[in-house]
């Protein structure tokens, strides 16, 4: 009887443990990412005029998708996917580099699988991969050897080579904030991180001495540095910053952007949503927006901090710094203090793979406050 009884005794404590908070917030800022996108495609003409409900029910679905794929991890547990971490990044490899011949281009990114009318970026789901990754390799008790460490950088370098061949380098940013950020709260030793520093330096400046970007892309990374320089790249910046600059305090209102009923602001359902929030809601909706997701960080780094295994914390520390990467490089592209890369923000912006894989590292992030009183294996 007291076998029987065991598991379904775990079962119960394992959910007395849910930390509520992670999917709450999420979910708010995902119905706050619907609303956004509903506006960012509403145009004023009738040819259009169904675009806005596509738009919306795709992310919704996803949405759905994503809500599912975070249970299932929580449920499977991180622990579990610990064991699996070298099939796991024998994954990554796979997607990374079979898309390069298999896959789609868009927008000069051959970075997609397509399947009808769904499109996969794989990329987007190996970031949550690479935490797993990483947090596998890092997660010993004893500090980080010399070896240890060649080693996580060139477990990290490859998907890395295979993200710059599409090209896609506000991806390889992130995939560089999530390394940086999870050697760092393994323990690696002051003279490492300055050799780590250096080693990014060189590969920024190599990728920009190579012909791997194209002309347009080199401008659109430039951009704000060479404002007085009239460019495709500036104009979009420029449209950007008069959208968030119309906000003003409140808005001007739901549906009311003038810059986003005009459609001059380019990709404003994805890489500059934040422009229709600083447009429409203004400065208090912008600070509102942020608050949420510095909430969100928030709960991740207090689940960082009360885990019991290393893995688990750096499980929390990559989620962390992807999601935290992710706002301030979208955010920061729409008011001109950073480059202008394509990265979305996350749970708002349009985009299926971006909204699943964001759910999925908070699924392993709830399953780390789940399972905090477990001893390890």
């Amino acid at each position: 009887m007291v076998d029987i009884r065991t598991p379904n005794f775990g079962k119960s404590k394992l959910l007395r443990h849910i930390d509520f908070s992670i999917p709450a917030l999420a979910l708010l800022l995902s119905g706050v990412g619907l609303l956004m996108i509903y506006s960012a495609t509403k145009k004023p003409f009738e040819i259009v005029a169904k675009n806005e409900i596509l738009y919306v029910q795709r992310q919704a679905i996803f949405l759905l998708l994503g809500i599912i794929g975070m249970v299932v991890v929580a449920a499977i547990g991180h622990k579990r996917l610990q064991r699996l971490a070298p099939l796991i990044y024998l994954a990554i490899l796979g997607l990374l580099f079979s898309v390069l011949f298999l896959g789609v281009e868009k927008k000069g990114t051959k970075g997609w699988y397509e399947f009808g009318i769904y499109h996969f970026q794989p990329s987007e789901y190996c970031k949550i991969g690479i935490v797993v990754v990483l947090a596998f390799l890092l997660g010993g008790d004893e500090k980080i050897s010399k070896k240890r460490l060649i080693l996580t950088l060139v477990v990290s370098a490859l998907p890395v080579v295979a993200i710059l061949a599409q090209p896609d380098l506000g991806t390889i940013l992130v995939y560089g904030a999530i390394t940086a950020g999870m050697v760092v709260a393994a323990g690696i030793q002051g003279r490492y991180l300055l050799i780590l520093f250096l080693i990014l330096l060189t590969g920024v400046i190599a990728v920009f001495e190579s012909e791997t970007l194209e002309e347009y892309q080199v401008s659109r990374l430039l951009v704000f540095v060479n404002d007085d320089e009239s460019t495709a790249a500036s104009y979009n910046l420029e449209q950007a910053q008069i959208a968030i600059g119309n906000g003003g305090i409140t808005g001007s209102g739901l549906f009311e952007g003038t810059q986003n009923r005009s459609d001059l602001v380019p990709e404003q359902q994805t890489d500059f949503i934040f422009t229709v929030i600083a447009e429409e809601t203004g400065f208090l909706g912008s600070v509102f927006v942020l608050t949420l997701i510095s909430l969100l960080l928030f709960r991740i780094w207090r689940i960082g901090r009360l885990a019991e295994d290393t893995f688990g914390l750096l499980i929390s520390v990559g989620i962390f710094c992807m999601i935290l990467f992710q706002t301030f490089q979208s955010v920061g592209m729409s008011t001109g203090i950073m480059p202008i890369t394509g990265i979305p923000l996350p749970l708002i912006s349009y985009g299926g793979s971006s909204v699943v894989s964001t759910f999925l590292g908070l699924g392993l992030v709830e399953s780390v406050h789940m399972r905090r009183h477990e001893r390890s294996n």
